[in-house]
């Protein structure tokens, strides 16, 4: 006798539709977040470097003026933490090299976070890291439209 138990498979669902009646296609909460992440990412990144006229940022970690093709969104509380995702208290540009592979860079993250947003905002922001938050699909099409927004008129800022 085996040590497990053999059980029957259940029946298959039926997949989704791609198309619903109308001929839109069905939006799905990963395709959302990272649509929502690269307009986000760009937003931060483009914030960071407007004292440097678009093409320039400075790095928070090592302190060099990078072009703006180096520049990261780093996350000081990881993209795991949903609440603190889309949070641009918790993001900074950073350059590549210090967002992907210092393991020392969150110090210095803090340390300019800290200078940037004031004490109590970092604190706060400590606590909404530790809250759970899970998001709608209209939440992220909404923060969608917003970032594009306000991407389309830095760009033209430039």
């Amino acid at each position: 006798m085996p040590y497990y138990i053999k059980r029957k498979l259940k029946k298959k669902e039926k997949p989704l539709p791609l198309f619903d009646k109308e001929g839109v296609k069905i939006k799905k909460k990963p395709d959302l977040k990272a649509r929502l992440d690269k307009e986000f990412s760009l937003y931060i990144r483009l914030r960071d470097s407007k004292p440097y006229g678009f093409k320039y940022f400075k790095c928070p970690t090592c302190g060099r003026v990078l072009p703006f093709e180096k520049a990261d969104c780093s996350h000081y509380f990881s993209r795991r933490s949903n609440a603190t995702r889309f949070d641009e208290d918790n993001c900074m540009a950073e350059c590549s090299y210090d967002n992907r592979f210092n393991a020392e860079h969150l110090h210095k993250l803090r340390e300019a976070l800290i200078h940037r947003i004031g004490e109590q905002r970092f604190q706060l922001l400590e606590w909404k890291h530790n809250q759970t938050k899970k998001w709608t699909d209209f939440e992220l099409q909404e923060l969608i439209k917003h970032y594009k927004a306000l991407n389309k008129q830095m760009m033209t800022e430039k």
